[in-house]
């Protein structure tokens, strides 16, 4: 008898101390995540695929919310495993630097120490293909796709892809 009763005091405290924790104050929980709506992230990720398509480009392009987590991801027929897994990543580091990747992979040339930390980072990647989307000055979330080879244009062909997406949607983007 004075087992059950040690445990009912036990749950009853927990929920107790769980339900002053919740409540403290000054402990903010952050924002929600935004991000585009369904059809629009398959629309732009949609149009990215068919713009490299239409140059012999096989990819996978991914749209994701402000919080960095897929919303969409598109693989065109033939892409590689690489290029579906790697353009999300693409997309948080878009995300986390609220900048394209091309700008990011520029100052990596120029700053070992910040190129040493991203590549370090399993992640994100730090190569071209990727672009925040905003809406008025907020950061909704990101465009990325991935897929060109080195004579295809690499990652400044993935990312004119990604911008040919994220144009097709920019005015519906709330």
């Amino acid at each position: 008898m004075i087992r059950p009763l040690t445990i009912l005091g036990t749950l009853a405290l927990t929920a107790a101390s769980s339900t002053v924790f919740a409540q403290q104050p000054g402990q903010q929980q952050p924002p929600p995540a935004r991000g585009l709506d369904t059809a629009l992230a398959v629309e732009a990720a949609q149009t990215a695929i068919d713009t490299c398509l239409r140059d012999g480009v096989k990819g996978g392009a991914a749209v994701l919310d402000s919080a960095g987590v897929l919303r969409v991801l598109i693989s065109a027929s033939g892409a590689s495993v690489n290029a579906s897994e790697l353009s999300p990543k693409k997309g948080v580091l878009a995300i986390q630097m609220k900048r394209p990747t091309s700008e990011i992979a520029a100052e990596m040339e120029k700053d070992a120490a910040l190129k040493a930390k991203l590549e370090a980072d399993k992640s994100i990647f730090p190569r071209p293909g990727a672009l925040p989307i905003m809406a008025g000055n907020d950061l909704v979330g990101a465009i990325a796709f991935g897929g060109a080879n080195g004579a295809q244009g690499g990652g400044i062909k993935d990312e004119a892809c990604a911008k040919a997406g994220l144009d097709k949607v920019r005015a519906r983007v709330k």
